[in-house]
């Protein structure tokens, strides 16, 4: 594990699931760890944000990690519901790398970090709003480290397959309401999306996220990091 003792690191939905595990990780390696929900600050509220961030002062680490989902066939997807999952996932994302970019590129440090989804590389039936923002996501996350290239800046992302957290068991209700299967078998069908034929555990996410922010991670920018056991191969 790498030392953080001196950095600032904030995790955006940073309360619960692959966001607490992450802050929990940077903690674990000395950082100062912001991880906030959106009661302390909306990802979508482009003053709430820019409130958030002059009042935290410089930002090392940004891990862009506040995400919405749902799931429908798109001839049922409604407008609100297509919006909304791009405000968190990718305006939420643009808003934050924003307000923290300028202070990374006066230091000549930072590291941007955006929790994506294999949803971000490769699409899947009645998810076209989710995959849609995720892939704006990883989008964004490109041509930020287009901007920075050869700075001591760099912007990556993590794209997991389906991860242990209140979202997935969200999902997994879906499968059990629309299909009357019970909850183990709904898991089993959202595990076999990948070939680990399991759901990753937050953790995981949690250390390719601090592997992309080590300092020895200065050379890497613009990669997306698949963590499904090999079914996307990028």
């Amino acid at each position: 594990m790498s030392s953080f003792s001196d950095r600032v690191v904030v995790v955006t939905g940073g309360t619960r699931g692959i966001g607490a595990a992450v802050a929990e990780r940077f903690r674990a390696a000395g950082a100062t760890v912001h991880s906030p929900g959106r009661a302390e600050c909306d990802v979508t509220d482009e003053a709430a944000v820019r409130a958030y961030f002059a009042q935290l002062g410089p930002v090392d680490v940004l891990v862009n990690n506040a995400g919405v989902s749902s799931s429908a066939p798109l001839a049922k997807t409604g407008l609100d519901d297509w919006r909304g999952q791009f405000e968190v996932n990718a305006t939420g994302a643009f808003l934050c790398t924003r307000a923290v970019l300028p202070g990374m590129r006066e230091r000549d440090f930072g590291r941007i970090v955006t929790v994506a989804s294999t949803a971000g590389l490769a699409g899947a039936r009645y998810t076209s709003g989710y995959t849609a923002s995720k892939h704006a996501a990883v989008g964004l996350m490109r041509a930020v480290a287009a901007e920075v290239a050869g700075t001591g800046v760099t912007s990556n992302a993590v794209c997991p397959s389906f991860v242990r957290t209140d979202m997935t068991a969200t999902s997994v209700a879906r499968i059990r309401e629309r299909t009357g299967r019970d909850e183990a078998d709904a898991e089993a069908a959202l595990a076999a999306a990948s070939p680990l034929g399991r759901l990753l555990e937050p953790g995981e996410i949690a250390y390719a996220v601090e592997f992309f922010a080590a300092p020895e991670a200065a050379a890497i920018n613009g990669q997306t990091l698949v963590l499904d056991g090999g079914g996307i191969q990028k």
